[in-house]
């Protein structure tokens, strides 16, 4: 078999999950390392937070995005997709970037930003080309918002690499993180519930719509006046909250493989209300608290639910939650636990919280990459191409 047809590089999410996983092991633990002075960053370009932020969002996240969005974009306008070739690029330059990250500091200006660019750029123009040219078979016509967030996040990059700018550029990161998850919790929760429990969640064009549209306008959240970002904020916490009465929750909270997804979407609601309350009546919080609720709260939580249901699912194999996948579950719900929860209420062992909570968004990924990267590497059980 050679390289190119192998079948990691079949479909999106094969080689993408697979990173995504390898850096959900690696980056919270040298940030960790870096926090506690253990460990310096090699790259003297920016900060230490900089670069955690940066990493974050646009390694891991666009890693778990970026492989998402590869194939359910495939899906939603009923084409064969980028693979083979496009998908090696894509991957080299990723990893381009995550070297450029680390070591790029000597480089000549040119080479560093575009090891910083080219990945974003490239994945960013492939799936605005497959959602602009196949818009006649698009299922979902409100992929639009995908038209405009996309390209918003190589402005985010720039911000948060940027020490003037770096308070908006993760702003805006988690602003555009926010609106892709609210869309695919639109669409996924809605499918679950009804083929586990055969109930309608509450669909509504006009509240939907205008969860959106508030969602991306708080991607400026950085860039606007702070009382009207605060305002917003709680204006779409109420309707998200208004709409999670209806979807059914006491059904949801059932199970912990949608529990999670539950949980998410409570974690954005929280996050704007702890991110306007920031502006009007700051607490005495011990960090970044109502960023790493929607970090840890809604993406921990979230993703690797999602990584088990596409990884199975995409490959041919029934979608069941088997033990050791509830238990990574729960290890990224102790995660949220000693990051969120007792880094306040005992802020004289923070270090200590931050070590710990690293260590199980690790040990999550970590085990979510024992048991799938051999799925991710080989062709489907039941005999069909992707």
């Amino acid at each position: 078999m050679k390289f190119s047809t192998h079948p990691v590089w079949l479909v999106g999410f094969r080689p993408f999950f697979i990173l995504a996983c390898l850096s959900g092991i690696v980056f919270p633990l040298a940030w960790a390392a870096i926090f506690a002075d253990h460990a310096a960053l090699p790259s003297q370009r920016f900060s230490g937070v900089q670069w955690h932020a940066h990493e974050m969002f646009f390694g891991f996240g666009w890693a778990v995005i970026g492989g998402f969005l590869l194939t359910a974009s495939k899906n939603w306008v009923q084409i064969r997709g980028h693979h083979g070739p496009a998908l090696m690029l894509l991957v080299a330059l990723w990893l381009f970037e995550r070297i450029g990250m680390l070591f790029g500091a000597g480089w000549p200006p040119a080479l560093f930003a575009l090891s910083n660019v080219a990945f974003l750029a490239a994945i960013v123009a492939m799936l605005m080309w497959t959602l602009v040219r196949h818009r006649a078979t698009d299922s979902f016509r409100d992929n639009y918002f995908f038209l405009l967030i996309l390209p918003a996040f190589l402005l985010a990059k720039y911000l948060i690499l940027s020490p003037e700018h770096f308070r908006a550029g993760w702003l805006m990161a988690l602003g555009l993180f926010r609106v892709a998850f609210l869309v695919m919790m639109e669409r996924t929760l809605t499918q679950f519930m009804k083929g586990i429990f055969q109930v309608e969640l509450l669909r509504h064009p006009l509240l939907d719509t205008a969860i959106k549209l508030l969602a991306v306008s708080l991607a400026l959240a950085g860039l606007m006046p702070p009382s009207l970002a605060a305002t917003i904020s709680c204006v779409l916490a109420l309707l998200l909250a208004i709409r999670f009465v209806f979807w059914k929750p006491q059904l949801g909270l059932r199970r912990l493989d949608l529990a999670v997804m539950y949980l998410g979407y409570l974690a954005i609601i929280a996050q704007l209300l702890l991110a306007a309350l920031d502006t009007w009546a700051p607490p005495a919080w011990t960090g970044a608290l109502a960023l790493h609720v929607f970090t840890f709260g809604t993406m921990g939580l979230v993703v690797p639910a999602m990584l088990v249901r596409i990884s199975k699912g995409h490959t041919g194999r029934k979608v069941v939650f088997e033990p050791a996948d509830r238990f990574a579950l729960w290890i990224m719900l102790a995660g949220f636990v000693l990051r969120i929860v007792l880094t306040q209420l005992d802020p004289g062992r923070y270090v200590l919280w931050i070590d710990l909570s690293a260590l199980c968004w690790a040990a999550c990924f970590g085990l979510l990459a024992w048991r799938y990267t051999p799925f991710l590497l080989q062709a489907r059980i039941d005999g069909k191409e992707h």
